[in-house]
C-alpha cells in the first residue's frame, strides 16, 4: 500500500487569506445544467436578455418549482452557493426553512413518548416556514442585473401555459399518491379525479402563476406579508397547522461563510451548517488525504472511502445542527489531528461495525429502509456566465411533493422539512438518519440538511456540482469532487456509478455497476454488508471550465431528464 503525507488538508470555516483573491477573465460563454429542460431554457433566456448567473439562478429556481413540483418550489427552501467573479468572493445564501414559533421538541410524540408515524411527513404540521421566496428576492436584489420580475417571467409563463407530465413526474406522484389525494387543492392540481394523469398530459398551475406574479410585483413582502400571507396562515391553521403571521413576517435569509477545504492541489468551497454536507465532506477528505487513492487497489480504495463515510456520518448525527442555535465543535471536527485519530481506527482489512463507534444515545435498533424511490427528490442546478460568475444551488421540499398539502387558492405546495429535525433522540427520520440534541426541534431553528452545492478549483479546472438524493447527497458529491480532482470529464463525473454508507443502517448501498463481482466479493470478505439498489440514485448537474484549454462544458446526469447547454451570445 502506498501512503503520502498531505501537504495541506485542514479544513476551516474561514476563507484562505494567503493572498487576495484575483479576478480572472471569464470563459466567454454561458453554461447551464438543470434537472428539467424548461428550467434550462429559462436560465438561457435570462442570460440572453443580459442577466448574469445570479439572475439565471432566480429564473431556474422558479422554473424548477413549476416543472418539478415534486422536488422544489415556493413552499420549500434551499442553499445557493454564489461566486462573484470580479471580487473573487464566494458566499452561501441560506434560504432553509425554519420551525414555526409554536413548534416544540415533542410535537411528534404520543403520550408514551413514541414518534407518531407520518406526522412529520404528511400534512400541514410537517411544514416549516418557507425560505424560497425570500431567497429569490434576496439574490435578485443583492446580486442580479435584472429585476426580480424579469427573472420570474419564464416561470410565470410556464405555470400558465403548462408543462408536460413525464414518466418521472408519474413515478414521484405515484410514490406520494395518498398524500396528494388527502388535500383537495393538491389533488385538483396534480391528479385527475384522484388518479395519476396520463403521461404526456399538460400540467397547468394558474394559482401558482398568480403567486409568482405577486412575488414579482412586490418582492418578498408579496409572500410574507399582506393578503397572501393571511391566506397561507389561515389555510395552514384550518388544516391543523401552527403557522402564524409573525412566523412569515419574521423569516430572514442568512448569508453564511461556506466551508472551504484544501485537498491535494484543489480548493473546495461547499455548504456550511445548517448543511451537514461541507463538514462531512471535509472530514472524509481529511481522513483520505493520507492515502494515494489513485495508486490503491480498487478494493482498498473503496474500503477506505466507505470507512471514512461511516465516521463522518457518525459525527453528523452527534454534533451538527443550526449554527444560530447550537454550538458545534467545527474547528475540531475539521482538524488534521482529529482526522488522524479517526484514521487510526480504520483497519485496512476489516470493516468497523458501526456499533463499535457508539453515539451518546443508543439509536433505535429497528431502522427503516431508505426507499430508492425517493432518491431523486429535491433538485439541483449549476450555472456559470461568460464573466465567470457562478452558482451551485440545491433546492428542496424534502420528500417528493413535500407534505402533500397545498394551501387552497395559492398554488403553494408546502414542504415537510420538519422531518429533518430529530423528533426524538436516536430516532431515525425518513432517510434512516439519526440525530440528537443538536438537531432537536425548537422555534425558529433550521433543520439539519444534507444538501451540498459545491465548487471545486484546481490549478486549471473550475467545477460546479451538486445533486439531490436525501441522505446520499453528501457521498454522491464526494464521488464527484474526487472525480474532478482526478481529471475525469464532466460527463463521466455525473454518470459514474455510486455507493454510499451513512453509519446507520450499517450497510453499503450501491448502484448496479459500482462494484464488479470480484470487488463485491473482496468487500464482503472485509465484513461490509452490501445492498444493491434496483433504481439509480441521484441526479447530478455539473459544469467544468478548463482555463488553459479555453473550454467550458456542462453535463446533466443520464439518470434524470435534465438538460445541459453551453452557448455564446451573438
Amino acid at each position: 500500500m502506498r501512503w503520502h503525507r498531505p501537504l495541506l488538508v485542514a479544513a476551516t470555516l474561514v476563507a484562505f487569506f494567503l493572498a487576495a483573491p484575483l479576478a480572472l477573465a471569464g470563459p466567454g460563454q454561458h453554461a447551464v445544467a438543470t434537472a428539467h429542460p424548461a428550467a434550462t431554457a429559462a436560465g438561457e433566456r435570462v442570460l440572453r436578455d443580459g442577466g448574469n448567473a445570479f439572475d439565471a439562478a432566480v429564473a431556474i429556481t422558479a422554473a424548477l418549482g413549476v416543472a418539478e413540483p415534486y422536488g422544489s418550489g415556493l413552499g420549500g427552501g434551499g442553499f445557493f452557493l454564489l461566486h462573484e467573479a470580479d471580487s473573487g468572493r464566494s458566499i452561501m445564501v441560506d434560504a432553509r426553512e425554519t420551525a414555526p414559533a409554536e413548534a416544540d421538541r415533542d410535537m411528534y410524540l404520543d403520550a408514551d413518548g413514541d414518534v407518531i408515524d407520518g406526522l412529520s411527513l404528511d400534512g400541514v404540521l410537517a411544514a416549516g416556514i418557507p425560505g424560497m421566496p425570500a431567497g429569490l428576492d434576496h439574490i435578485a436584489g443583492a446580486y442580479g442585473r435584472l429585476s426580480l420580475a424579469d427573472s420570474l417571467a419564464p416561470a410565470i409563463e410556464l405555470a400558465e401555459d403548462g408543462v408536460v407530465v413525464s414518466g418521472r413526474y408519474l413515478q414521484m406522484a405515484g410514490f406520494r399518491h395518498q398524500a396528494l389525494r388527502d388535500g383537495a387543492a393538491a389533488r385538483d392540481v396534480f391528479l385527475v379525479d384522484g388518479s395519476l394523469p396520463d403521461e404526456g398530459a399538460t400540467l397547468r398551475q394558474p394559482d401558482l402563476a398568480a403567486t409568482l406574479r405577486l412575488l414579482a410585483d412586490r418582492g418578498r413582502d408579496g409572500f410574507y406579508q399582506g393578503d397572501l400571507a393571511q391566506t397561507l396562515v389561515e389555510g395552514v391553521r384550518k388544516a391543523g397547522g401552527i403557522w402564524t403571521l409573525d412566523d412569515l413576517a419574521g423569516y430572514e435569509v442568512v448569508e453564511r461563510e461556506p466551508v472551504r477545504l484544501a485537498y491535494r492541489d484543489a480548493e473546495i468551497t461547499t455548504a456550511s451548517p445548517p448543511s451537514s454536507g461541507g463538514v462531512a465532506i471535509g472530514q472524509i477528505l481529511n481522513i483520505l488525504a493520507f492515502y494515494d487513492l489513485e495508486a490503491l487497489a480498487p478494493d482498498m480504495r473503496a474500503h477506505l472511502i466507505i470507512e471514512a463515510m461511516r465516521r463522518a456520518y457518525r459525527d453528523r448525527a452527534e454534533y451538527l445542527g443550526d449554527p444560530d442555535h447550537v454550538d458545534m465543535p467545527l474547528d475540531r471536527l475539521l482538524s488534521e489531528d482529529y482526522a488522524a485519530g479517526l484514521r487510526a481506527t480504520i483497519h485496512p482489512d476489516t470493516a468497523t461495525p458501526s456499533r463499535f463507534l457508539p453515539l451518546s444515545v443508543e439509536p433505535q435498533a429497528d431502522l427503516p429502509d431508505v426507499m430508492d424511490t425517493e432518491s431523486r427528490q429535491t433538485t439541483h442546478f449549476s450555472v456559470m456566465d461568460a464573466d465567470g460568475n457562478r452558482v451551485a444551488a440545491t433546492l428542496t421540499l424534502n420528500y417528493p411533493f413535500g407534505s402533500g398539502y397545498m394551501v387552497p387558492g395559492t398554488g403553494v405546495l408546502l414542504n415537510n422539512e420538519m422531518d429533518d429535525f430529530s423528533a426524538k433522540p436516536g430516532e431515525p427520520n425518513a432517510y434512516g438518519l439519526v440525530g440528537f440534541e443538536a438537531n432537536a426541534i425548537a422555534p425558529q431553528r433550521r433543520p439539519l440538511s444534507s444538501m451540498s452545492p459545491t465548487f471545486v478549483e484546481t490549478g486549471d479546472r473550475v467545477a460546479i456540482l451538486g445533486t439531490p438524493g436525501g441522505s446520499r447527497i453528501i457521498t454522491m458529491v464526494l464521488h464527484g469532487v474526487l472525480g474532478i480532482i482526478e481529471g475525469d470529464s464532466v460527463s463521466d463525473v455525473v454518470a459514474a456509478p455510486r455507493y454510499h454508507h451513512q453509519y446507520l443502517p450499517d450497510r453499503v448501498e450501491h448502484e448496479t455497476g459500482a462494484f464488479d463481482a470480484e470487488l463485491r466479493g473482496q468487500l464482503v470478505s472485509r465484513g461490509h454488508q452490501l445492498l444493491p439498489q434496483v433504481r439509480p440514485f441521484g441526479d447530478m448537474h455539473a459544469i467544468l471550465w478548463e482555463r488553459s484549454a479555453d473550454r467550458l462544458e456542462a453535463a446533466s446526469d443520464p439518470r434524470g431528464e435534465g438538460e445541459a447547454r453551453v452557448f455564446q451570445l451573438q
